[in-house]
């Protein structure tokens, strides 16, 4: 039984209109979009702060418009990384798979085990790690693999397992961890490492999804359907956008603000009753 959601669950009444909840996908889609991720980072603040969820139920319904926005994005990037390139490098996958996997399966049930208040806190605490590395890692370019052989494969799990654990309560994809990670430690093209984090997240995601099912506050979905399917699709029409407008806002601007976006959701969160 779960401790992290503890309000009440919300009425029809209370229910964002579709056409806040496609414009709020839409614009959170088209931050990611600017830097190549889908957004969830973003869309978790405004999922609490704005439509007014709590704290679990904002995860549970983050993790399923992250796992709509990164099943199409895969076949989106298709032309650019064609699957078989993805496919060459399959042991990459697996590797961070290995740990991945079961960090998704604790991180979710340790969200439903937490208090409102603490997870909160948790989730304000990762939104600042994760702008943090937004700033100093999301240029990270790869000079070769850091590590090889037996260290390499060591060090995948674990930090497999670590991002596990973030994308699972938090809700999202993991790409702000994955991409660095990919491109540091096995030396993947930035390119690559985009698609590669997508094969990643795809099944993390779905095991997360699994750990949330087996708890109450899993019934937010069912009781928000349509939202939830309106702002997954605002949130992929606003990658779209946002891979097109890719490049045309310079990068030396354009980190620090999204940074500093999540700094200011970070403080709210924490602040957060």
């Amino acid at each position: 039984m779960s401790h992290g959601a503890e309000a009440l669950p919300r009425s029809a009444s209370t229910t964002p209109k579709p056409a806040l909840a496609f414009a709020g996908g839409a614009v959170i889609g088209t931050l990611g979009g600017l830097i190549g991720l889908g957004g969830a980072e973003f869309r978790l603040p405004l999922l609490i702060s704005l439509f007014r969820f709590a704290a679990l139920q904002a995860v549970i319904l983050n993790k399923a418009m992250s796992l709509v926005v990164v099943a199409s994005a895969l076949p989106f990037r298709a032309a650019a990384v064609p699957f078989d390139a993805i496919a060459a490098h399959w042991s990459i996958v697996v590797n961070l798979l290995a740990g991945s996997l079961v960090g998704a399966w604790f991180g979710a049930g340790w969200a439903t085990r937490l208090a409102s208040q603490t997870l909160y806190r948790v989730l304000a605490v990762l939104l600042f790690m994760i702008a943090l590395v937004l700033l100093f890692g999301h240029d990270a370019t790869s000079s070769g693999a850091l590590l090889t052989g037996y260290a390499q494969a060591i060090a995948g799990v674990v930090a497999g397992f670590g991002i596990g654990v973030v994308a699972a309560l938090m809700g999202v994809a993991g790409g702000e961890l994955l991409i660095p990670t990919l491109v540091l430690l096995f030396g993947a093209d930035i390119k690559l490492a985009g698609s590669l984090s997508l094969t990643v997240s795809l099944p993390t995601m779905i095991v997360g999804f699994a750990r949330y099912s087996r708890d109450r506050s899993f019934a937010v979905l069912g009781e928000n359907r349509s939202f939830v399917l309106v702002m997954a699709a605002g949130s992929v029409v606003g990658s779209f956008i946002g891979g097109q407008l890719l490049g045309v806002v310079p990068t030396h601007v354009l980190l620090p603000t999204l940074a500093a976006i999540l700094l200011i959701s970070s403080i709210k969160v924490w602040r957060h009753k």
